[in-house]
């Protein structure tokens, strides 16, 4: 594998621009809070699955944020040299967030799948730029051999994991699985750039 170089970013003339993304999961009402803590600070733009929809208040969505859907892939492709609309937010978005990230969107990603409009922008991005997935799935599921496989395969493409914390139900019973808070997952990225610009990096993202 080539050695990673830093792909350079001028934020004192812009914001970071911030791609985020949910996948089929509960955890995805949380989406909309999501996108809003990120719209404060920098330029959103934002994917759901077909499975996240469900899950996903179109009217507290916000309104300075754009939804891009499967249905959005090809709806403004008309001819030949027009954008397709995988690649052009894989060239405008400056990192990647992935919040809910379902156990099945996982495998996808760890296979190389592109099934659908959110796995064809991982299959086309560029591991240069940074990259944050937020998984949540039964505990069953989380502990499962195959889990741990994948979580390796995007450790060695240099996607960075939030894990997911324990949390209580109903029943009186912890489960290891649950989606970290949206206000985490924004503190985690937005101490990433700043860590970056403090070390001399200035402007940098590695």
């Amino acid at each position: 594998m080539e050695p990673i170089t830093p792909v350079q970013v001028n934020y004192a003339s812009r914001k970071p621009r911030i791609l985020l993304a949910a996948s089929g999961s509960v955890a995805a009402i949380k989406f909309s809070n999501l996108c809003q803590c990120f719209s404060e600070w920098a330029e959103v733009k934002a994917v759901a699955t077909k499975a996240s929809l469900p899950f996903i208040d179109a009217g507290s969505f916000p309104r300075n944020v754009d939804l891009y859907t499967d249905d959005d892939e090809w709806s403004v492709w008309k001819k030949v040299g027009d954008g397709v609309l995988h690649i052009e937010l894989r060239r405008w978005a400056d990192i990647m967030v992935i919040a809910p990230l379902s156990a099945n969107t996982l495998g996808k990603i760890a296979c190389g799948l592109c099934d659908n409009l959110l796995t064809c922008i991982v299959r086309a991005w560029d591991y240069k730029k940074p990259f944050f997935v937020a998984p949540t799935m039964n505990s069953f599921m989380w502990y499962n051999p195959f889990t741990e496989r994948h979580l390796m395969t995007i450790d060695e493409l240099g996607i960075s994991l939030i894990p997911p914390v324990s949390k209580r139900l109903p029943s009186g019973d912890y489960v290891n699985g649950a989606m970290e808070e949206p206000s985490f997952i924004f503190s985690t990225v937005r101490l990433f750039v700043k860590s970056r610009s403090q070390s001399g990096e200035s402007g940098t993202i590695s």
